[in-house]
């Protein structure tokens, strides 16, 4: 039986294909939608591994063997000729694994934006907000190591909290899961220290997963406008592109196609929780959304 690899070269690649994104839940669609916004003319296939939520409180085995589970799916089932790693902690956990399986894939996963961020502050001073499997792995050690001398790094592991933001989908969490957002958030903000534009304050943020890019806007009204968030939405978007640009995969046509007509999103847990997400933060409709098993 030929390895993944082999099974990957044998697949041939058009620009007409779509792009292949997941995370383990609503998160990457934050990345989504800037992938929408940079790739005008792209078709994409998401998948949100509800049933397997939260990657960042799972092992790495478990990450790594649910991320090529779901990405020998999407190039089997949806032929993609791409792949966007929209979670911070399969791309910490399994991106090494995934481009030696699918070295003729594209892939660009994403990682708490450090850099940037060290580039932006005023005071020197950087707060980060991750999971706790971001956190603990050696990708993230390495990132944290490169930069020292560069700002000095808050890190907290915000147990719960993308749990807590995929709830607000969900209508049986509707009236419990907001409140639970505005308490970690306090209670995480708090943990870290100080935030501000003064001295030994965080001016600060990097939202080290994708889930909490729907929180920005309370974070902003929690931490005070003189505090700067930062995402990796944006540069994953950028770097996607430019792939695809050296693969001779990008799709060029004379007018882009509606968002309705670019998308489907996939779950493999509860349909009615990635339906509302699409309608609140893509403007989709539920015929966009389906449930897969695997």
């Amino acid at each position: 039986m030929p390895c993944h690899g082999e099974r990957n070269q044998a697949i041939s690649m058009s620009a007409q294909q779509p792009i292949g994104v997941f995370d383990s839940g609503i998160g990457g669609l934050s990345v989504l939608k800037a992938l929408l916004t940079e790739l005008p003319h792209e078709d994409f296939v998401y998948l949100a591994d509800n049933g397997h939520a939260p990657y960042g409180e799972k092992s790495d085995l478990f990450v790594r063997q649910r991320s090529l589970a779901i990405t020998e799916h999407l190039l089997q089932v949806h032929a993609i000729k791409a792949l966007v790693v929209a979670c911070n902690t399969a791309t910490a956990a399994a991106i090494h694994e995934l481009r030696r399986q699918y070295p003729h894939l594209p892939l660009i996963g994403v990682e708490p934006a450090l850099k940037p961020a060290a580039q932006i502050t005023r005071t020197g001073r950087v707060a980060v907000m991750a999971t706790r499997g971001t956190v603990a792995s050696d990708k993230f050690a390495r990132l944290l190591n490169g930069l020292q001398g560069q700002a000095q790094f808050e890190v907290c592991a915000c147990n719960g909290l993308a749990l807590a933001i995929e709830q607000t989908t969900l209508p049986s969490h509707q009236h419990s899961a907001p409140a639970e957002v505005s308490r970690l958030l306090r209670h995480y903000t708090q943990a870290l220290g100080e935030f501000g534009s003064g001295p030994r304050q965080m001016d600060t943020l990097v939202l080290g997963c994708t889930h909490y890019v729907f929180a920005q806007d309370e974070l902003q009204q929690l931490l005070g406008p003189e505090v700067q968030l930062v995402s990796t939405s944006e540069p994953v978007a950028r770097q996607t592109r430019r792939l695809l640009e050296a693969a001779h995969a990008l799709r060029h046509e004379a007018a882009p196609a509606s968002v309705q007509a670019r998308v489907r999103l996939l779950t493999t847990g509860n349909l009615p929780g990635l339906e509302a997400a699409a309608r609140r933060w893509l403007d989709l409709s539920a015929s966009q959304c389906r449930q897969v098993h695997l």
